[in-house]
């Protein structure tokens, strides 16, 4: 018997071949993991929406909501107009009243009207097609802020307790026969420097006078009162939503929401109280912040599979 040694093309043969294979599998592998990756991804989206959604809607419904501003009631404080132009978005911080202060002279609310109370700042554009209207609903539970009309910012003039009225020798008002100091105003060209007087309210307990910063084109404690009597102005505290801390759109327009007490008295909350809510609103807000980082990620990865 004559043994054939085998030829070394044959060895080099079976390793490459050896080599390939393995590499094939590997690729396999890497297949597999992807398509687990992805199919992973999709069954998590719609728990990942649900738990962004409804977070979103605690947020706003306990601690904050983002509010569109419609009219020009609050210039220059608060720039608000109809379509096409762009109205200022507020931050409305709901957890300071009821909690830590009540509504204070100077502060700029969100409430919603009382009973008696006519919108004749502006006229919402109602949605002619039911699915836009669903649609803008369903937008405003998640943030996405439509102009209501039984929903006003103004600003506190004087609280309950107290007396106000219009106008002294320069045409300023008085709350309990002290005129008010308000760097605020604004006197809309065209409609004259000097505002309305209005008959003396006593405000009860539990109520507010409010007034517009653009005083001689706002609908407010004064318009609302007419033919009504006094009390009609007035806006019970229960209805107050909250207090508009910072307007966030545009980004042009970034910044605080001033509350220069009129009153020049120190009738807000000490100065870590109004910290309160802002830390409790982040805190609130960051769950959010990282469930949508974690979705962007998956989305990256899922495109670069």
């Amino acid at each position: 018997m004559v043994d054939v040694a085998p030829s070394p093309g044959s060895s080099d043969e079976d390793s490459s071949r050896a080599s390939d294979e393995e590499k094939i599998e590997a690729w396999r592998q890497r297949a597999r993991k992807k398509e687990k990756k992805k199919g992973s991804f999709w069954r998590e989206l719609p728990v990942l929406i649900v738990v962004a959604v409804g977070l979103a809607f605690l947020i706003q419904t306990f601690l904050a909501r983002v509010y569109m501003i419609p009219s020009e009631s609050m210039e220059q404080t608060l720039h608000g107009c109809t379509s096409p132009c762009f109205g200022d978005r507020v931050l409305v911080d709901k957890v300071t009243y009821g909690i830590f202060t009540d509504p204070a002279p100077g502060d700029v609310v969100v409430f919603h009207g009382p009973d008696a109370w006519i919108n004749q700042d502006f006229a919402p554009a109602e949605p002619s097609n039911p699915v836009v209207g669903f649609f803008q609903g369903l937008g405003s539970l998640v943030g996405v802020p439509t102009a209501n009309k039984e929903d006003f910012v103004k600003r506190v003039i004087a609280v309950g307790g107290q007396t106000v009225s219009c106008c002294d020798d320069q045409n300023r008002v008085m709350v309990d026969g002290k005129p008010l100091d308000e760097p605020y105003l604004y006197w809309e060209p065209g409609r004259g420097t000097s505002q309305d007087s209005f008959a003396e309210v006593k405000i009860p307990e539990g109520y507010l006078f409010v007034l517009g910063d653009n005083r001689n084109d706002s609908c407010d404690s004064r318009c609302q009162a007419r033919d009504k009597g006094p009390q009609a102005g007035l806006v019970p505290v229960e209805n107050v939503v909250g207090k508009a801390r910072v307007i966030v759109l545009p980004p042009s327009r970034w910044q605080g929401v001033g509350d220069h007490n009129p009153q020049v008295v120190a009738l807000g909350a000490p100065a870590w109280q109004s910290a309160v809510p802002l830390g409790m609103g982040l805190l609130g807000a960051w769950p959010v912040l990282l469930l949508s980082r974690r979705v962007r990620a998956r989305l990256f990865r899922a495109r670069r599979g």
